[in-house]
């Protein structure tokens, strides 16, 4: 085995390393697979529940009237989350996406957005109109407030009550950290953040980022009382077999306004063609709790590997995990180059490319990602990634197989050790 990491690029003594770290992590991975076992009952559940049949995968083109295997897909994701309705579609291009069709659909002139957890993912900045953009929410009449977090990550319960006021229709929660450095959320501080917003306004629509997080825990935001929960296919739920897409599942009357906003109003779901991508966007979601173990196992590996090594890592190697995601600060643009180094080297595509930082679209500070992914820009396959900014964090996530993200992890260590900025011992 040795010998075999050697032909990857893995010295003898980062493997040793490695396996060091990983005599201590039996316990836990046997936690996150007990997880995922009880996840893929659960989705197994839902699609022979909806009788899920070989008709479900025919290809339909146009206009998608009487699509079999989309409306049905839907009732497989609105089961699996627990909710009344679903809107699961390719038409859905990716997370930011799904989530400002979600924003727009729910949102009308004079009402705000409340995002009682601080700051927004960064693209988002610009959906908000945080950032000036064309056709942004702020553009059309709504405005924004937000109620920043502790110094500590922590909810601050007083600041969200002073924020709520008559204008507030709808809070949005992101659940993972994006690219900041707090805490990601459980589902159950989730719940008890939407039960608080409900008790100072009723009728608040409280809508939940879930990207990253899917599959994580044994029950998912919509069952805690969210209206809304929003992510892409081509990361959790995707399986690292959607080759696009994104979901929405909620009360009835919220997917039924965000069906309206992705096609047009008195069109809703009845229109929206498969294009052929049934069997993965099934399959993919059957394997997605088995895949999100793997990741889940490769984050922690990772948390455990650097922390030893004296980094700052979020989560830490003991903290309970809520989604895929590692952040590691490096504290350097270099350590952040060599790390994404590493994890490129170990891709099975485009493992000659160099992953450099540049102007990526939609960020505001220059952005460095390491992804050699069948399906582009798939965070559910091995990737990290982070803006060039301190604490200069890389975010680590994904993995179709524990064993491909323990590789990427060892490459990513190998390349700093290489580089001078790191040392084992």
């Amino acid at each position: 085995m040795i010998q075999m990491y050697e032909k990857l690029g893995v010295s003898s003594e980062v493997y040793q390393y490695g396996e060091s770290v990983l005599l201590e992590l039996k316990e836990r991975f046997e936690k996150v697979d007990a997880v995922a076992e009880f996840n893929q009952a659960k989705v197994l559940a839902a699609m022979q529940k909806n009788r899920v049949g070989a008709s479900c995968f025919a290809a339909t083109t146009g206009y998608g009237y009487d699509d079999v295997g989309r409306d049905n897909l839907e009732r497989v994701y609105a089961d699996t989350f627990h909710t009344e309705s679903a809107l699961v579609r390719p038409q859905i291009t990716c997370g930011t996406h799904a989530l400002t069709v979600a924003l727009s659909a729910n949102l009308l002139p004079g009402d705000e957005l409340l995002s009682p957890v601080g700051a927004p993912y960064d693209t988002l900045e610009e959906v908000i109109g945080i950032r000036p953009s064309t056709c942004s929410l702020k553009e059309y009449g709504v405005s924004y407030r937000q109620a920043d977090l502790k110094p500590d990550g922590s909810i601050d319960y007083d600041a969200i009550r002073a924020s709520v006021n008559e204008k507030t229709k709808m809070a949005t929660i992101q659940r993972s950290k994006g690219y900041a450095t707090r805490p990601t959320f459980s589902v159950k501080q989730i719940g008890e953040l939407i039960a608080f917003l409900k008790e100072l306004k009723p009728d608040i629509i409280c809508m939940v980022d879930n990207c990253y997080g899917e599959f994580v825990e044994t029950i998912e935001p919509s069952d805690v009382g969210a209206d809304l929960v929003v992510g892409s296919l081509i990361k959790n739920p995707g399986g690292g077999l959607a080759p696009i897409g994104g979901y929405i599942c909620g009360k009835k009357d919220y997917v039924n306004r965000c069906a309206y906003r992705l096609s047009a109003p008195g069109l809703g779901q009845e229109v929206g063609a498969n294009l052929g991508l049934m069997p993965a966007f099934y399959q993919g979601f059957f394997l997605a709790p088995t895949v999100v173990a793997g990741a889940l196992k490769g984050a922690i590996f990772a948390a455990n590997l650097y922390e030893r090594l004296g980094f700052h890592v979020i989560p830490n190697g003991t903290e309970s995990r809520h989604d895929i995601i590692q952040a590691v600060e490096l504290g350097s643009r270099e350590g952040m180059i060599a790390f994404c180094k590493g994890i490129q080297m170990a891709a099975p595509v485009d493992s000659y490319a160099d992953p450099l930082p540049w102007a990526m679209p939609g960020y505001e500070s220059e952005v460095i990602m390491a992804a050699g992914a069948f399906v582009q820009g798939s965070s559910i396959e091995l990737s990290a990634d982070g803006p060039i900014r301190p604490p200069y964090a890389v975010y680590f996530q994904g993995g179709l197989t524990w064993y491909h993200a323990k590789l990427g992890i060892l490459l990513s260590l190998q390349k700093l050790i290489d580089a001078g900025l790191t040392k084992i011992g």
